[in-house]
């Protein structure tokens, strides 16, 4: 089965949409790891300078998540604005579900490392299980849009807590830290364009690593000197990340360069997009 044609199960069940999520492009990389970033510092502000705890956080960010996915399910379409300020929603969730369990129920992050790691597993494999393909390229149907969504959550537990454990438990430092994430990016790359390591494989593990990348970054510029970073604090790290988020999106939602748009019902490869957008194209 080619890269371009659009793989639905025999029976689908619910509404056929356009495709919900965008195209894998630069700009793609770019807002995730500018959200992953603010996940990080926006959950630290609203805890600490808002002075909002981390339980209280937690329910506010979460019952905003739980609004916004509402309205991207119930679009028909991949719409900029809504998709992005879910992703950025998901990831202060998901940091907030890895700092409860270790801050306020003492599970350890190699616990939490682990356990999100075989939890993202048993989520890849129900949904290959179901759909047949992890392919970002096909979220047409609401079941593959929860799939898809569940394992984004995973990746941003996951990623907080292997970020964590390494920039902070094993005193790694932030700064070294995001070297070494962007390093494992980069092997990712070049193994997926010299050596076929699977494309949809590929993706994965990059979204996995761009959340530490991006918490390692966050926590370089916000921390104070004395833990290691620049001390800009994350009311300035967020707003200035916040702002970048929103001029990519409105640049992106103006020009269409990150839409792959098929017709609703239609399940032919002529639907499919033209394009070979890095880490996405497979044989999956």
């Amino acid at each position: 089965m080619t890269a371009d044609t659009v793989r639905l199960p025999a029976r689908t069940p619910g509404r056929l949409m356009l495709n919900k999520v965008p195209e894998i492009t630069l700009y793609f990389w770019v807002i995730k790891i500018l959200c992953t970033t603010v996940g990080e510092t926006a959950s630290d502000y609203l805890q600490g300078n808002v002075g909002l705890g981390l339980t209280k956080t937690t329910l506010i960010t979460g019952a905003l998540l739980a609004a916004v996915l509402v309205a991207q399910f119930r679009i028909t379409r991949y719409v900029p604005w809504i998709y992005w300020l879910s992703v950025v929603l998901i990831s202060v969730v998901g940091t907030e579900i890895t700092d409860n369990l270790s801050d306020n129920y003492g599970v350890s992050l190699v616990t939490t490392t682990v356990g999100f790691g075989i939890a993202l597993i048993v989520a890849f494999a129900a949904w290959y299980a179901s759909e047949r393909t992890l392919s970002i390229h096909t979220i047409v149907t609401t079941r593959r849009e929860s799939f898809y969504w569940l394992a984004v959550l995973f990746t941003f537990a996951l990623g907080t807590a292997a970020g964590d454990l390494t920039a902070e438990r094993m005193n790694v430092g932030y700064w070294p830290s995001a070297l070494m994430f962007a390093g494992l990016i980069a092997v990712v790359f070049v193994a997926h364009l010299r050596f076929t390591l699977n494309a949809v494989l590929a993706f994965w593990i990059a979204y996995v690593l761009t959340r530490p990348l991006g918490a390692s970054i966050g926590d370089f510029l916000s921390q104070a000197r004395s833990d290691g970073g620049l001390g800009i604090g994350t009311t300035v790290t967020s707003l200035i990340f916040l702002a970048a988020i929103l001029g990519v999106v409105v640049f992106l939602t103006v020009t269409k360069l990150d839409r792959t748009e098929r017709m609703r019902g239609t399940v032919d490869e002529r639907d499919a997009p033209r394009t070979a957008p890095a880490f996405e194209q497979s044989n999956a």
